[in-house]
């Protein structure tokens, strides 16, 4: 199993910058895909950002050339690099983990764009 807490979310004017952290209770080298995803009130999860093994990455569109998902694997920890926030970015943002055919999710963490 894979435990996973999310932090780093808060409240940030348009234009700010945050760092998501996803720290796992194990080691992640042998997790081949991680994902961050987000949820705003009253819609759908959404997909964000995958990083896998091999450090290839894949964007949303929406958020392109503004963030960064990256993995520390000594630290047991992927990243979430936000810059250019816009007020559509506020949501709880999820990490995911699939290790074993199995998905892992957070608990998320708040991010509110004020404009």
């Amino acid at each position: 199993q894979v435990q996973l807490v999310e932090s780093g979310g808060g409240l940030v004017q348009a234009g700010g910058s945050l760092r998501l952290s996803c720290a796992a209770s194990r080691s992640i080298l042998s997790i081949n895909v991680m994902d961050w995803y987000r949820q705003a009130p009253g819609k759908q999860r959404e997909y964000v950002a995958t990083i896998i093994s091999s450090g290839s990455t894949n964007y949303a569109d929406s958020v392109k050339d503004r963030f960064t998902i990256s993995r520390d694997n000594a630290k047991n920890t992927m990243y979430l690099q936000m810059n250019s926030l816009k007020p559509e970015d506020t949501a709880v943002y999820y990490c995911r983990a699939v290790h074993t055919s199995r998905s892992y999710w957070g608990q998320g963490t708040q991010v509110t764009v004020s404009s």
